[in-house]
Order: structure tokens, then sequence, then C-alpha cells
């Protein structure tokens, strides 16, 4: 058998998930059906968005989990490890289970080539989601929050019946795949609604509501928008925040941990999701209370700050603006940023160099990335230097003031360099 290491090598020599992402069902379903079929098994809740959908399923998982279930959670991409995509009981699986069940999914991809049922070995995310849905079956969890990877439709976990769905808010990212409108992209996130499941919407552009709305029309199938969830009270800090939710069933009084305004609306999101389910008012506010969500406006060090948060598209960046004007106003801001090919450059870089008094630029380990020395076109800003590796760039932020808050930002990959440098001792 293979060891863990192995595996992981494996896995990415099937391509980057992005660039040899091939969307579409087909491949997919022949898969599970030599596993057996291991999606049939239990009960899922599916969420979809651009942003804002794991922070959603990582609440839900734990409210689950402190209402008395056995939970899975499935999420993507990863920080570190390829084993946090895969977690039951709020933890990631162990290397072991992850190696046995890459072995059994891979065996059955080679007899399916042999037999010239499929074309090509599934890809890197489809072999880990089939990976999944065989974990949460033989180790018996009762129910699966799962996230979607690209899109909705076409994407590799949208071969489930959920008997909950959840749309967090859409904006622009990965257009090459979804499609240059609003629109377009709202019609991809919508193909995991299915008839029989209720679904949550979050707040959304009105032109992404209109779709939405009307594919659920066409499936018969109800909806429950957070703005039917409202908020008496709302207390911001640069931590998180506390509100009092006046709910289906009453009054729930959250506090969420994670950072960030946008995460309002995220809570509001898996409350509504939670009430549904009828879970207890008691178990949503510990769950929620108790979620943890790493590398998303992540305070990992003082004096001076540092905060770990993956925005990558122009939706995150922006809240992330929203931020640091917010809480670190009159401080030294120093960004380290690095980012892969996908992403709209122009706008990124125009929303972050305004709030700079340095900024770093910087290569994430990855084949996607874009030259460090390349970004510098993107950002007018009179402070901008290069960084050949992350280690490098932290080693330059190290001369920054105590006063200073230091942002590492623009790509998870780059977070999960960045964590695994500033945290070797955690797990996450």
């Amino acid at each position: 058998m293979r060891t863990y290491p192995d595996s992981v090598r494996f896995l990415y020599s099937l391509g980057n998930e992005m660039r040899t992402a091939k969307l579409g069902l087909d491949r997919i379903q022949v898969l599970l059906g030599e596993l057996g079929h291991p999606e049939r098994a239990g009960r899922f809740i599916h969420v979809a968005g651009t942003n804002g959908k794991g922070s959603v399923c990582a609440m839900v998982e734990s409210a689950l989990r402190e209402a008395g279930y056995r939970t899975g959670l499935y999420i993507s991409p990863h920080l570190v490890e390829p084993v946090e995509r895969i977690q039951i009981g709020g933890r990631p699986v162990s290397e072991a289970q992850f190696v046995q069940a890459f072995e059994e999914v891979h065996a059955a991809a080679e007899h399916l080539l042999r037999r010239e049922a499929l074309e090509a070995h599934p890809s890197y995310f489809e072999t880990v989601t089939a990976m999944a849905f065989l974990l949460f079956r033989r180790l018996g969890v009762e129910i699966v929050v799962l996230e979607t990877g690209l899109g909705g439709r076409l994407d590799a976990t949208n071969v489930v019946q959920p008997e909950l769905a959840a749309i967090t808010p859409i904006d622009f990212d990965h257009e090459r795949y979804l499609g240059n409108s609003i629109e377009s992209i709202a019609r991809e996130k919508a193909g995991i609604l299915k008839p029989g499941a209720p679904t949550v919407f979050a707040r959304q552009r009105p032109e992404a509501l209109r779709v939405l709305e009307q594919r659920a029309a066409e499936l018969g199938i109800p909806v429950a928008h957070t703005s039917c969830w409202r908020l008496t009270s709302l207390e911001l800090d640069r931590d998180g925040h506390r509100s009092v939710v006046e709910g289906r069933n009453g009054t729930i009084r959250l506090e969420c941990p994670l950072a960030g305004e946008h995460q309002v609306e995220n809570a509001l999101t898996a409350t509504a999701m939670l009430e549904l389910l009828t879970v207890p008012v008691e178990a949503i506010e510990r769950g929620i209370r108790q979620t943890r969500w790493p590398g998303r406006l992540e305070r990992v060090a003082q004096a001076p700050e540092i905060v770990l948060d993956g925005a990558h598209n122009p939706a995150g960046v922006r809240a992330l603006a929203t931020h640091i004007r917010r809480f670190y106003a009159g401080r030294p801001i120093w960004i380290i940023f690095g980012a892969l090919r996908d992403k709209s450059l122009d706008e990124i870089a125009g929303l972050l160099a305004p709030l700079a008094d340095r900024i770093i630029l910087t290569n994430p380990n990855s084949h996607r990335a874009v030259r460090a020395e390349l970004l510098e076109a993107f950002f007018d800003h009179p402070a901008v230097e290069v960084a050949p590796s992350v280690e490098d760039a932290l080693e330059r932020a190290a001369a920054a003031p105590t006063e200073a808050a230091i942002f590492i930002t623009g790509s998870l990959m780059l977070v999960g360099e960045a964590r695994k440098l500033l945290l070797p001792a955690y797990a996450v």
C-alpha cells in the first residue's frame, strides 16, 4: 500500500484541479457506481455560492455536531494538507484512512479504465470527492455538509440528493468556467437545487436572485430567504460579532468567532439552515460560538499583528478592505500578496493598494501562480517589493513596526504556506 505522501503525490500528478477541471457528472457517476454508490448513503446538506460557502458549511457542521449528530464535512480547497478536505466529527480523517480510501478509489478507476468504461483517470477533485463519500459511508456518518468545488450544476459533488440546499452570495469568480455575467454564474450555482429539497438563499444581487428564484419555482421547491431572520441587535468587533436573531422558533443569541462584517450574513444563512433542519436553539448557539475556519481573517500573531485571509476574488477582497478600514484605521498596514492566474488582478490590486503602507509581492508554490515580478505592473504604489518565496516575504515583513498589521492574502495556497510557516506546531 502507498504511504500518505505517495498518495498525495499521485493526486497532484493528476494535474491541478482547476487546470484539469472537467465539468460534468458522467465520470464521477461511473466511478461511484463501481464503488457501490456511497453517495446514496446518509443525509446530505449541499452548499454553493461564490463567497462564504465554506464558512457556512463550518458553522452548520459545528452546530449539527453540538446537536449530537455524527457529522461529515467536505470542503475545498485545503490550506495545508489534503486530509483537511474530508472531516468527521470536526476533525480531518487520518492519513491512514485517507490512503485506504485513495487505494480503493484508484483501484476502481484502474478497473474501469481496463474495461474502457472510463476514457481517463478521474481528476484530482473527482478522486477526492469519491474518497470522501466512501469514508463517510464506512465510518458511519449520519449527516454530511457538502461544499461545492466549482460552480454547482456540473460539480462532482452534485451527485447527491440533498435534504437541504443553500446558496451563499454570488459574485464574479472563475468566469472562464462559469460565464462572464452574474446571471450565468447564478445558473451554474442553481444547479445544486433538486426537487424535494428546500433551499436557503442568502442575500443576493438582484440579477442573481431572479435566476435562483426562477429555478426554484421550476422545481417547485420552497425557498427561505435569510432576510426573514431578523437581526434585533448587532455588535461587530475585530474578532467576530454578537447578534440577536429572531428566528422561526424564538430568539437566538449568536456569538460568531469568525471575523468580518460579511460573516453576519453567513451566520444568518447557517442559522436559517439549522432551523429548517429543526436543530435546537441551544445547539445552534453553541455550534456557531465554537466554529473554527482557519485562514479567513485569522489572527496568528501580535506585535506586529499578522492576519491570514484567503481573499482570492474581488468580493473577498472588498470584504477584507472593509474590515481593514473599520478596525485598523490609523495603523501601518503591510500586505503580503500572491495570486493565481485566473483572478481579476486589476480590480484586486485597485482595492488593496490604497490600504497599504507597504506591499510585498510573492510567489505561492503553484504552477498557476502569477510571477511576483509580473504582479508589480498591477500595483500603483510607491512602496512595492518582490520576494521570491513566501518564506522570504515573511522575513521581509519582520521589519514592520510593532504597531503594524500585516495581512497575508490573495490566494488560499499562499495563506496555507504562510500558516504552516507561522504555526508549524498547530493542526488546521
